[in-house]
């Protein structure tokens, strides 16, 4: 048994699926097989019921996973506290939302640089959803997020900020003089939308849903860039972050009534060994944020 077959057999766990567990960790399909089929005979089990597009864990391959997983993770943590000791400058990993990231990104990169000039960080763009995930894989070390989802109990978690969710249009917009507007409202207008992996736009889908609507979407996108610029033509409207507009003076932002308030912050895992570094990334942003959140709403 080999260390990069259990990876793999887990990525296939996880992903139900030989092609895209390949896709995840770079490498072909037939050595994800391979390893798969070696863990088999080397155990005498079977792993995982096949068919045409799908795998499925046997009885014998659930219980397999969660021996693998925890033994990887256990190398993982293991190989991070060598590091530590080797004080070697391995990055920290961050998950950042690309609507996010405008706002927090880069002056606290650049502050934490000048006060940990020995520590690299890398970030990574992925949706809230996305992000948290892969901090539960230890895929990420941690991520900024909006904390309206369902599974934050797994995390460990701090908030940076409460904002609120408007509805953003060209100053051209017929609704662009409206001091609020409800969503019902909204039910013709063209919307730019977020990618499946956004806490935001699940939040917004519950919205429509609940008020029996069946939104006119007519774009799903997930850098601000290309919103901005939809926008600034007057194809449509977006509801985005408070936050953002001041940044955005060209555009109105009419407030969503009933409010409909979120929560901004960091996710790390629990019950975790956390290396020195990432700690230091924590209690940055934790020192960080208040200024953050002055900076934002003083404007």
């Amino acid at each position: 048994m080999k260390i990069i077959q259990l990876e793999y057999f887990c990525a296939v766990s996880r992903f139900h699926s030989i092609t895209q567990a390949a896709q995840h960790l770079y490498v072909t399909p037939p050595a994800i097989s391979s390893a798969i089929k070696e863990l088999e005979k080397e155990f005498s089990i079977s792993l995982f019921t096949r068919s045409k597009n799908h795998v499925t864990l046997t009885k014998e391959g659930e219980l397999f996973y969660q021996k693998a997983a925890n033994l990887l993770q256990t190398i993982n943590q293991t190989t991070s506290e060598f590091m530590d000791l080797g004080k070697q400058a391995i990055p920290i990993k961050v998950g950042i939302p690309p609507l996010l990231s405008t706002i927090f990104f880069p002056e606290m990169l650049i502050a934490f640089q000048n006060e940990y000039p020995d520590i690299p960080v890398e970030l990574y763009e992925y949706g809230s959803l996305r992000a948290a995930k892969l901090v539960q894989e230890d895929a990420l070390d941690l991520a900024l997020v909006n904390m309206n989802f369902y599974e934050l109990d797994k995390l460990n978690s701090y908030r940076i900020l409460s904002d609120k969710i408007v509805f953003c249009v060209s100053k051209k917009h017929p609704l662009a003089k409206e001091t609020s507007i409800t969503v019902d409202l909204l039910k013709d207008e063209p919307l730019m939308m977020y990618n499946s992996d956004s806490v935001q736009n699940s939040t917004l889908n519950e919205l429509f849903e609940a008020a029996g609507i069946k939104p006119n979407i007519i774009m799903q996108a997930s850098q601000l860039y290309t919103i901005r610029n939809f926008i600034s033509h007057n194809l449509g409207g977006a509801c985005i972050y408070s936050s953002l507009l001041a940044n955005m003076p060209e555009f109105a932002g009419i407030p969503i009534m009933p409010t409909v308030e979120q929560e901004i912050g960091i996710v790390w895992p629990k019950g975790k060994y956390l290396s020195s570094r990432v700690e230091k990334f924590i209690n940055f942003t934790k020192k960080h944020a208040p200024a953050v959140t002055e900076r934002l709403f003083a404007k």
